[in-house]
């Protein structure tokens, strides 16, 4: 086992990190244990490891060093495993995974695996996957703005100051998108793997993980009105329902037009155009 551990989580997560090791290794787990020194650096790893033959990766981190880690096992037979360390921890809340070390450290011991099929994001000379989600609009403007001391000191709580401050800035455009070949527009949009959003919310209750395929969530009403209607429906569990959200299935997304912020799984993925597919092939993830 090899486990890849991202270091900007801090010192009070990692200290969760090591409960986890110690039982692992108090219980005759071999293990290796790395830590990531800059961007990328998580995917290198993991796909070294994979070429190597290591039969689990476990990514130690939020939802973006997980989709590092996946980035590096796509295609190959190496199970990808969670210690979640991060602010929202989404995709180990769609898992329905335990936060608690013994329950962590005694599911990879175990290693029962479930299918997850990322999504594969391409823009001119690069791509990036995503096992969760990506933004275009609104909310990928503020992961793109939001400072990382905030984020360490506020926790989810930065999301919501970054949320108010970009409120004035913010020019809210129209954006454009073509799913499966149909041209439509949004105010801002969301290509969604999972259920969940921003933690343990339901954004996309038709979205299925470990298929191919995309629940896409538009948004209509963009604007200062949008972003304080769609955040108050986010926390009540009622943005599915909330006026305006259009909830469309897709296998190819193209977003289109003039340069708008993205952000894939929490973190900061450049700006459109954008074409999304579902990566290669699934992995398997290990789930207790």
């Amino acid at each position: 086992m090899l486990v890849i551990f991202n270091p900007t989580a801090g010192r009070r997560r990692a200290h969760g990190l090591w409960r986890v090791i110690d039982l692992l290794i108090g219980n005759g787990v071999r293990l290796d244990l790395v830590e990531t020194n800059h961007a990328g650096h998580a995917t290198e790893l993991a796909r070294a490891a994979s070429a190597a033959g290591v039969r689990l990766v476990v990514a130690a981190g939020g939802d973006g060093t997980i989709a590092e880690v996946a980035g590096g096992l796509v295609g190959g037979t190496t199970a990808l495993g969670l210690i979640p360390l991060g602010t929202a921890n989404v995709l180990a809340h769609e898992l329905g995974l335990s936060f608690a070390p013994a329950a962590i450290a005694a599911g990879l011991a175990f290693g029962r695996t479930r299918p997850l099929w990322p999504g594969l994001a391409r823009s001119p000379g690069r791509e990036r996957l995503f096992v969760q989600m990506l933004g275009v609009g609104f909310d990928a403007q503020v992961v793109h703005r939001l400072s990382l001391p905030l984020k360490r000191f506020l926790g989810k709580g930065a999301y919501v100051v970054q949320s108010l401050r970009e409120m004035v800035r913010y020019r809210h455009p129209v954006l454009r998108l073509r799913l499966d070949g149909v041209e439509v527009e949004a105010g801002s949009a969301i290509v969604s793997k999972g259920r969940l959003y921003g933690g343990r919310y339901t954004l996309a209750p038709a979205a299925t993980p470990g298929e191919p395929g995309f629940q896409v969530a538009l948004f209509g009403h963009g604007g200062t009105a949008g972003v304080l209607l769609y955040g108050a429906a986010l926390p009540l569990n009622l943005l599915p329902r909330a006026p305006g959200l259009r909830l469309i299935r897709a296998r190819e997304v193209e977003l289109l037009g003039t340069p708008v912020p993205a952000q894939a799984d929490g973190d900061a993925a450049g700006h459109t155009p954008l074409t999304i597919t579902d990566a290669p092939a699934p992995l398997r993830v290990v789930v207790g």
